[in-house]
């Protein structure tokens, strides 16, 4: 297949591209898919598919103009890609990103499946519903994946908590009671694949490890694997004061299982957080 990744200069769009580009022609392209819309339009011709990833880092302070950025990463790119697809008379297949933020705040002890309609309320669930919108007018069967945290060394939340860990400075984040969704990036790779085998998969999809767990159980385990403690606590309104508003991304839990994906029959190679940690940190991945 001829794949076209937008957004993809990320850790998943670089391992995405790496993994896909065994099988099928892959060109991954950043935020520069977006400069303007003729490079937009030039972009999608002769695609089979199209997976959209890009978004700005939530996990940053956020003020007025860093919230509008995140939100035109976005809504704002899906707008763009609607139209550069309406001048294509053979359609390609779309794939887009999504967050499990769209629900509300829980435990792990009761976690949201797909059947579970009502969003969240801030700005992180209504980004989501505007994206997950827009997302929906690109293709009548598009497929649309909730990530939760992805786990890598490569990139992302975990690659930033490893160096503090193996210091011996991890500890609960603001109690470390919030639901933690996660999903190995292997995992994530082979949905994918999944996705392409299997042509009528369309619609909403968790993609998230069946196990969420609380954010103190997740650094435990992290911790225990590392051979070091777990006691140093980071208090709420430490976080606060480094992230602003932009704190609710480490302090709000959510709580996600993969009941669509479970239901087909996709077997997590990680399904289990002590698994994948350690499956990580021996290999490096």
């Amino acid at each position: 297949m001829k794949i076209l990744i937008l957004g993809g200069t990320g850790l998943i769009g670089r391992a995405l591209e790496q993994y896909l580009s065994a099988d099928h022609e892959v060109v991954c392209v950043g935020r520069s898919a977006f400069v303007n819309q003729d490079t937009l339009n030039e972009l999608v011709q002769g695609r089979d598919l199209i997976i959209k990833l890009s978004g700005a880092n939530i996990v940053k302070r956020w003020n007025v103009d860093y919230k509008q950025e995140i939100w035109d990463s976005r809504v704002t790119t899906s707008k763009q890609l609607k139209t550069a697809l309406d001048f294509l008379t053979s359609k390609p297949r779309i794939f887009c990103a999504s967050a499990v933020g769209f629900y509300p705040e829980s435990s792990c002890s009761q976690p949201f499946n797909e059947d579970y309609q009502h969003s969240g309320t801030g700005f992180l669930s209504d980004l989501v519903v505007s994206w997950e919108q827009q997302s929906k007018t690109l293709a009548e069967n598009v497929l649309i994946f909730r990530f939760g945290v992805v786990l890598s060394v490569n990139g992302g939340a975990l690659s930033q908590m490893l160096l503090p860990f193996k210091l011996g400075f991890g500890g609960p984040v603001a109690g470390g009671k919030q639901c933690f969704s996660w999903v190995h990036v292997d995992d994530l790779l082979k949905a994918f694949s999944y996705a392409i085998e299997h042509t009528d998969m369309q619609g909403v999809f968790n993609l998230t490890s069946p196990n969420p767990v609380t954010q103190a159980k997740f650094g435990q385990t992290l911790a225990s694997l590392l051979h070091r403690p777990f006691l140093l606590p980071l208090f709420k309104w430490q976080i606060k004061l480094l992230f602003g508003e932009g704190s609710q991304v480490l302090t709000q839990g959510v709580s996600v299982v993969p009941k669509k994906l479970l239901q087909l029959g996709f077997k997590f190679d990680y399904a289990e957080v002590r698994s994948a940690l350690k499956d990580i940190i021996n290999n490096k991945k």
